[in-house]
Order: C-alpha cells, then structure tokens, then sequence
C-alpha cells in the first residue's frame, strides 16, 4: 500500500529555511532506502516536505527523520547565534 504525506514547515527567518533546505538535499535525492522518496521545496517561506512510501512504517520512519533533522538543525542555529553574541 502506497502512503503520503506532506508537511509544510513556516520560518521565521528566510536564512534559516535556506540553511535547512541546503542541508537536507542530499539525503532527499539519495535516500537510505528505498522504502520512501522524499521531496523538499521551497514555498512562501514554507519548508514543504512530501514523503511517499510504500507502508505507514516507512513514512512515519521517514517524517519522524526529517522532523528530528529539522529540529536538530534549527538547535544548532540557535546556538551559534547564542556563541556570536
């Protein structure tokens, strides 16, 4: 059974949307699996994450990645932001 889902993801800054995009990139176009694809874009200042998979496992595997790298990404932001001042 085909899954989807699509995320879509406001910033408060354009910067750190482009950061998260730009990091993110390289696993979406060479994922490790094949159980899901993902696709990242840019959207009125929206993160818009679409995930395909061919079970619930799998696309609640690959959210549950891509929501944890978000977030582990926008930690790592906050504290380089808190370092510079």
């Amino acid at each position: 059974m085909k899954t989807k889902a699509t995320v879509r993801l406001k910033f408060p800054l354009e910067k750190q949307l482009e950061i998260v995009l730009h990091s993110l990139k390289p696993e979406a176009h060479k994922p490790a699996t094949t159980r899901s694809r993902t696709n990242l874009k840019k959207q009125n200042g929206f993160l818009v994450l679409k995930v395909e998979a061919s079970d619930t496992v799998a696309l609640r595997a690959s959210l549950n990645a891509y929501l944890r790298w978000i977030n582990s990404i926008l930690n790592i932001l906050d504290v380089l932001k808190t370092e510079q001042h």
